[in-house]
């Protein structure tokens, strides 16, 4: 893995590190360990005074707004976005399912982005924020691997964003398909690199 440079207007997007996702177990690193890192990107970024986006997923009380389409999946709540909700009653997610967790440190000056699917783009102004700023480039992490990670890189892609994956700062359900995101799907659309490597990478090229 190498990260070969971050291009000036460099946007650090985080995605679901929200109190309904970040509880339930991960691999292969724990929910606490991916804002613990997602917070050491978010810190260095708002240093150097580069936009931090923070992502969550939510949805109106009786689910209109959620993804239609059938699948193989148990409908239901838990369903709806796929990435997993914790413990949910016969009303829907709990209260504070989309509220981003406080260990984040998120500050005012971060931009807030809601979606109603699995990735950051669609339905969002997430384009608009980042190219009213001159944004050509975005670093991504948070939870999970497969999903909220994998399609919003993909559609980063299509938007002609340069791409980078903080890997050990994202998780998901099952190894296997957090390592087919990582391993094959990855380097197709973005550079691959360690937390560290982009603290590196973004001082050095601050510097």
């Amino acid at each position: 893995m190498a990260l070969a440079t971050l291009d000036p207007k460099t946007a650090l997007v985080l995605i679901d590190l929200q109190r309904g996702i970040v509880a339930p177990l991960a691999v292969p690193y724990t929910g606490t360990d991916v804002v613990a890192r997602g917070k050491e990107l978010a810190d260095a970024f708002r240093a150097h005074g580069l936009p931090v986006v923070l992502v969550n997923v939510a949805f109106s009380p009786d689910f209109a707004d959620a993804p239609q389409g059938r699948d193989d999946e148990t409908p239901g709540p838990d369903s709806a976005e796929g990435e997993g909700a914790g413990e949910s009653d016969d009303e829907g997610f709990p209260a504070d399912f989309a509220v981003i967790v406080d260990e984040l440190g998120a500050q005012d000056g971060d931009i807030r982005v809601t979606k109603h699917q699995w990735g950051a783009f669609h339905g969002t102004d997430l384009d608009t924020q980042l190219r009213r700023r001159g944004v050509t480039q975005i670093v991504l992490a948070g939870l999970v691997t497969s999903r909220g990670v994998d399609t919003t890189a993909r559609e980063a892609y299509a938007h002609n964003y340069s791409v980078a994956f903080a890997v050990d700062a994202m998780a998901d359900r099952g190894i296997e398909v957090h390592e087919n995101a990582v391993e094959r799907i990855f380097p197709q659309i973005g550079q691959r690199a360690t937390t560290a490597e982009v603290l590196e990478t973004l001082a050095k090229t601050r510097a």
